[in-house]
């Protein structure tokens, strides 16, 4: 397989991660994906062809490490990203700075290609840590590599996703289900397929692509409760709904955040108080000519 045709994938463990990986070996790329843990991400390797998928270890705080695996590459996708702090998973470093410093090693090793995984609500201003964070981690990476393609999407589903089964497995046990501020926020759920697509296409026609951000989302905005009536539909629940005024989900998420994986964290509930859809005046799918697949037309397909 030609060496042009080399991407490094950071976080291609994940969930996202995963699709990604196998839509890029599909397309014909030989896929390095830097993860911490090379042994526990070997079942990666069935993505793709013998040999055309391999996991390889990085250290992220070392700036030797990055240079190792990105060296002889001709693309890098940063997919890295977290919900919520705890440990040492911290925002200012896997959001902010990390972005940066693999995008800047990709420019000195004369990659061609770079797409950063952003959010929609990333933005500087933002009053939530998490929208700061992603906002900060885009400017680094066109402060280091003007070129770079950054892709913000909605919620992503599909399976494993950790939206509606979270939700899915929360109506197995739970009487009701919660609507945090009366469930008016809006989303646009994006397939995780069509996310890996539109990196797929980035990293094909950087020229075409670099230098630009799309926002992604799907072919229908559901407001939250839109989204629970949709799950409990696709999955045989019937669970009725409990409003939480944001002053009450405030004070569960304080607790919440005490817990390992907490469910809610008092800075997502400052995400829920803005729509996490497409701009209007935004790039989107259809500047990368997909069409992006109805949440409903999937959903079905995992959640029963």
């Amino acid at each position: 397989m030609s060496a042009s045709k080399v991407v490094t994938v950071f976080g291609g463990s994940g969930f996202v991660g995963r699709h990604v990986v196998s839509r890029l070996a599909k397309a014909g790329w030989h896929v390095r994906i830097a993860v911490r843990d090379r042994v526990q991400s070997s079942f990666l390797t069935c993505c793709g062809d013998v040999g055309s998928v391999t996991p390889v270890s990085v250290n992220v705080a070392d700036s030797a490490s990055l240079e190792r695996v990105v060296a002889g590459s001709t693309a890098v996708v940063n997919l890295i990203g977290i919900l919520f702090e705890g440990g040492r998973q911290r925002f200012d470093y896997l959001h902010c700075k990390l972005p940066g410093l693999i995008a800047q090693t990709a420019q000195e090793k004369g990659v061609s290609a770079f797409v950063q995984i952003s959010a929609i609500g990333a933005d500087i201003s933002s009053p939530s840590a998490y929208g700061r964070s992603k906002g900060e981690g885009e400017a680094a990476v066109f402060d280091a590599f003007p070129m770079a393609s950054i892709l913000r999407p909605s919620i992503v589903f599909g399976p494993e996703d950790d939206f509606f089964n979270r939700f899915s497995r929360m109506a197995s046990v739970s009487p009701f289900l919660p609507l945090v501020g009366g469930g008016s926020a809006k989303f646009q759920p994006v397939y995780v397929g069509d996310v890996a697509e539109a990196v797929s296409r980035c990293l094909d026609l950087p020229g075409e692509c670099g230098g630009k951000v799309y926002e992604l989302g799907g072919p229908r905005v559901l407001s939250f409760r839109d989204c629970l009536d949709l799950l409990q539909k696709c999955s045989g629940f019937s669970r009725p709904y409990i409003s939480l005024p944001f002053w009450v989900a405030y004070l569960q998420a304080l607790l919440m955040e005490l817990m390992p994986q907490p469910p809610l964290t008092r800075d997502q509930l400052k995400m829920l108080k803005k729509d996490n859809v497409v701009a209007s005046s935004s790039l989107n799918f259809g500047a990368l000519n997909i069409k992006p697949v109805d949440v409903e037309i999937v959903l079905p397909t995992y959640l029963r």
